[in-house]
């Protein structure tokens, strides 16, 4: 058998995006099962919730590694390379290994197509199997799982780990979660398991009183975000970042500083300290306040309120649904004396126009519209375009776009590039290779 590339695995993997996504556990077990159950033998973590969980887990992979720890991670999207869904200590899995596990997934996949109940395997189970794979084989001491969609039906709920997390519940992905708060969080609460304690992070009430429900039928004990632990935001950071003081029972840590921006990002710091917290009373190692400095300092995810350049000043954000852009509209208040050009695009299947009412409520803001190549992207569509014709422009492609806007960009302006998480890595490979051939 001919070995593949890392170009053909990777391509071999995306063509298994014809199959979409398809809640339910069958599949990924049967892959699993064959490859003698990977992620039965390595210590988990897992992480859910609408948005929150990949700097939540960014932090708290920094905290774990602190303590000496191989620390895995499985993320999406990717931002820079497909590679970074499954990494170790900050490092993308290199591509032979890659090659080497698609080859061993490969073999099996095709061998399940021939099973009518089996067949069609997506590619986010085939790359959560293989995340599995490579997490025992590199023998990680604590794999940190980000759930994909939701977390009771979602492919990577077949772990039993040690710990739990729920960061946020927004109305994102209804067409498959439901319609109301309640229906999604009792999709996220699938990850809560029998006496494995869970932290939470900010959730409405109308959706924590399910997962406490099913907290308390699980036995799972439950640390809740301003009753248990809490987090007080004290200034901006300069020159990036956000200064703050976390507490809990066991006392206050005073200023610290995570060099990710936004008020959300100290809810998520703080729930990730909480988290790293508990992990040291399970494995019952002493807690030091220099592993959360430290680990706080260490912490870096790109595309969240990411700066990449000061001069002119452009920050990028994957606000992918209502919920983020709200939470971005609330960040851009510290900018108020910027004038402000967005790039946004999104995924027809999100709120394209609850996001741009957001957008629009900014005041001193130009915003331009455009579509990115991916087979769900927003389409330039009349309605789009007559949306807000004094604020909003359409272009068909984001790269006049970007032109326009940065021929036109002057000193006290920012560019701000949102929306899809897919979209904001398209531009942000362009700009960097730009900012790097300066």
């Amino acid at each position: 058998m001919m070995e593949l590339t890392e170009q053909e695995a990777i391509e071999w993997i995306h063509s298994r995006l014809k199959f979409g996504s398809r809640p339910g556990l069958d599949r990924i077990l049967a892959i699993l099962a064959a490859l003698d159950h990977p992620e039965k033998k390595i210590t988990t973590i897992h992480i859910a919730g609408t948005n929150g969980k990949g700097s939540t887990v960014s932090y708290l992979k920094s905290f774990l590694m602190e303590l000496g720890l191989n620390v895995g991670t499985f993320t999406s999207p990717y931002i820079e390379s497909f590679n970074e869904r499954m990494s170790i200590n900050h490092q993308a899995i290199p591509g032979e290994k890659l090659s080497a596990l698609t080859q061993k997934v490969k073999t099996i996949v095709e061998e399940l197509d021939k099973d009518e109940h089996l067949a069609g395997a997506t590619e986010f189970e085939i790359i959560t199997a293989m995340g599995f794979l490579y997490f025992y084989e590199e023998n990680v001491d604590v794999a940190v799982i980000e759930v994909g969609l939701g977390g009771l039906l979602d492919c990577t709920n077949v772990i039993n780990p040690i710990l739990t997390g729920i960061t946020t519940i927004g109305l994102d992905h209804q067409d498959i979660l439901g319609e109301s708060l309640a229906e999604i969080a009792f999709q996220k609460a699938g990850i809560i398991k029998e006496k494995v304690p869970l932290v939470t992070g900010v959730i409405d009430p109308e959706a924590l009183v399910v997962i406490e429900q099913i907290a308390k039928e699980k036995q799972a004990p439950i640390e809740h975000y301003n009753q248990d632990y809490q987090a007080h935001y004290l200034h901006r950071q300069q020159p990036w970042g956000e200064c703050f003081n976390y507490q809990d029972t066991d006392g206050v840590l005073k200023h610290l500083v995570t060099p990710l921006l936004g008020h959300h990002q100290v809810e998520n710091a703080a729930m990730a300290i909480r988290l790293f917290k508990t992990y040291c009373q399970l494995q019952q190692i002493p807690f030091q306040d220099k592993w959360i400095i430290k680990g706080l300092a260490q912490t870096f995810w790109p595309a969240r309120m990411e700066k990449i350049s000061d001069e002119p000043l452009i920050v990028l954000d994957g606000a992918h649904n209502l919920h983020a852009m709200k939470r971005l509209v609330e960040n851009l208040q510290e900018f108020k004396n910027y004038r402000k050009y967005i790039l946004f695009s999104a995924l027809q299947t999100k709120d394209v126009f609850g996001m741009l009412d957001a957008l629009l409520a900014v005041p001193n803001t130009k915003i331009i519209v455009s579509s990115f190549e991916h087979p769900k992207s927003i389409l330039m569509t009349e309605k789009i375009e007559q949306y807000a014709p004094d604020k909003l422009t359409v272009v068909s492609l984001w790269q006049f776009g970007l032109a326009e806007i940065l021929e036109n960009m002057e000193d006290n302006d920012m560019l701000l590039i949102t929306g899809s998480l897919y979209f904001v890595s398209e531009v942000r490979q362009l700009l960097l290779n730009e900012i790097e051939n300066k």
